[in-house]
């Protein structure tokens, strides 16, 4: 009697035209993209951390429209998945500073002059992805005005609703009182706070009951803000490691610049609503 080889057995498919694999993921092309301007071991690190990060600020940029959708459609439970997705990502963004932990200013400074102006305050997905979170500044899409398409889309992001935009005008769909110049308003400018809003999540978190999606997504939006926060501040403690306070390579002040973005919040009602809670 032939044996039936068990699942366990059998050997992988080895014959292929193309590799199937490379044909999805393109793979060789990414391997292709490191082309470091020095013979220094430290540049490939900082290079393919370099872009790794932007691989995820583009994955969670995805994940922020994702979360729009649902909530434009009133599906705040299809929204969860969305903002649990993102909170994840960004865990594994903040992970990659990790991996460069190891370089002293010295090391840095072996290739920083190659670089010249270049910056990752250049980053047009990180802006999309700022401007996604309702961190608006329109002087920001400037350095792009040479490139028409990375900054027609940027300005097209500028001028959307955030996603806080977006949970308001849910909320106000669902009967909470949303304050009509909140939903009406200029959204390239930078959200300001509102005791109304502060008011409506007070009242949604006091039902505890396991139905209350808002509540669930209050909380999801939380861990997206704190985890987004520990990015910034992680990039900061990069930055002092490797350089102190020296003038970024892109002309900013460097720790300086990083210090004032963390003190523009994400999602500010939901932080500041927990002072009024009981």
């Amino acid at each position: 009697m032939q044996r039936i080889p068990m699942e366990a057995e059998r050997e992988p498919t080895l014959e292929f035209r193309r590799v199937p694999y490379d044909d999805y993921v393109h793979a060789s092309t990414l391997h292709s993209l490191q082309q470091p301007l020095s013979d220094d071991a430290g540049e490939m690190s900082f290079l393919v951390i370099s872009q790794v990060m932007e691989l995820y600020f583009g994955l969670i940029h995805f994940e922020l429209r994702q979360l729009q959708e649902r909530l434009r459609a009133g599906d705040v439970w299809g929204a969860l998945a969305p903002v649990r997705r993102a909170v994840l990502h960004l865990e594994g963004l903040g992970a990659g500073w990790r991996t460069l932990s190891w370089m002293t200013p010295g090391d840095f400074n072996r290739f920083r002059t190659l670089l010249g102006e270049g910056s990752g305050f250049q980053s047009a997905m990180y802006r999309h992805l700022e401007f996604r979170l309702g961190l608006k500044t329109p002087s920001l899409i400037r350095p792009f005005r040479r490139d028409p398409g990375v900054h027609a889309a940027l300005s097209a992001t500028l001028a959307e609703p955030s996603v806080w935009d977006d949970v308001l005008a849910l909320l106000a769909r669902e009967g909470h009182d949303i304050p009509v110049e909140l939903l009406d308003r200029d959204f390239t400018a930078e959200y300001q706070p509102h005791p109304a809003v502060e008011a409506a999540w007070v009242r949604i978190y006091r039902d505890t009951g396991p139905d209350n999606l808002p509540r669930q997504l209050g909380e999801g939006l939380t861990d997206l803000a704190e985890q987004f926060g520990e990015w910034r501040y992680r990039h900061l403690r990069a930055v002092a490691r490797t350089m102190g306070a020296k003038v970024g390579t892109g002309g900013s002040s460097g720790m300086g610049w990083l210090r004032r973005t963390m003190e523009r919040p994400v999602f500010p009602e939901l932080f500041s609503a927990r002072t009024l809670m009981d």
